[in-house]
């Protein structure tokens, strides 16, 4: 009563139909750089992990050398995000560099405004265009700064569950983490998926698909990927400096922790991956900085 009485639920269904019409939008929008049709022939079939890259050439070049080396089965597509022409252009040489596919998402109308909501309509965007069309076996979204530190396949569980990933639980709803997602295509392919938010029912990006898929699923038909967080240095409270493990999988936690920590975090990251770096032929760029965990 005392939300009806703030006329909330009309509020609510006001701003929801606003932002479906806005995703709508821009699900229609064209590349803005890469050749669809050739990557769908490249897809089908196959097992993809798809990385929403945001400005960070860096990452995206250990990110490319990691999978490749300890991921092999698994066709990596870079759907690059990044705001600027400039760092659009550093990501996309890099990535063909390395050989890995990819693809310029159309200018999001959520950059620079809402984070998670850029995020929910890149994977909204890539899951019609890239996704849907090309029909692959099985398919991943990853965080730009997430990177494997030995051979996986993060697919293996797909073929006894319908979706695989670290999940976020709100209340009674719950949605896989939008960074680290994996879903068997055959058994979403006809659903009506939404990677966005659900703000009002406290789901961040992903938590759209609660109604269209999670709230479906029995629990046999979902893997969980246990999380495990740490300092990125002893001394510090976690809160101050996250860095995320995912089993063998390293998680930088981009811009969460101390500001003033964010660059001692990065030549962290690159001290703990260096020498995986060095295995899969792509030396780190900076010095590895003494002390640094490792």
């Amino acid at each position: 009563m005392r939300d009806w009485a703030k006329l909330r639920p009309l509020l609510h269904a006001i701003k929801t139909a606003r932002y479906r019409a806005i995703d709508a939008a821009y699900r229609r929008a064209p590349a803005a750089t890469g050749d669809l049709a050739a990557l769908h022939r490249r897809l089908e079939g196959r097992q993809v992990l798809v990385t929403v890259a945001f400005a960070d050439a860096e990452a995206t070049r250990w990110q490319t050398a990691l999978v490749r080396h300890y991921v092999p089965s698994a066709v990596h597509v870079i759907a690059d995000n990044s705001p600027t022409d400039a760092a659009a252009d550093a990501v996309r040489r890099i990535t063909e560099a390395a050989g890995t596919a990819y693809v310029r998402l159309p200018p999001n109308p959520w950059l620079g405004k809402e984070p998670s909501r850029s995020h929910g309509a890149a994977l909204n965007w890539i899951w019609a265009n890239l996704i849907r069309p090309a029909r692959p076996a099985a398919f991943g979204f990853i965080d730009h700064d997430l990177f494997p530190t030995a051979p996986d396949d993060p697919f293996a569980p797909l073929a006894t569950h319908t979706v695989c990933g670290p999940i976020r639980r709100v209340g009674a709803r719950w949605f896989l983490w939008a960074g680290f997602a994996l879903f068997r295509f055959d058994r979403v392919a006809s659903l009506p998926l939404n990677f966005g938010q659900d703000w009002f029912a406290g789901l961040d990006t992903g938590g759209g698909n609660w109604d269209p898929l999670y709230r479906r699923l029995a629990p046999q038909d979902v893997c969980e990927i246990e999380t495990r967080v740490v300092p990125f240095k002893p001394g510090i409270d976690w809160p101050d400096g996250p860095l995320q493990w995912f089993g063998p999988w390293l998680h930088e936690v981009g811009l969460m922790g101390r500001p003033e920590l964010f660059d001692e975090k990065r030549l962290a990251v690159e001290a703990l991956i260096a020498p995986h770096l060095l295995a899969a032929g792509a030396p780190p760029a900076t010095a590895v900085v003494p002390g640094a965990p490792g």
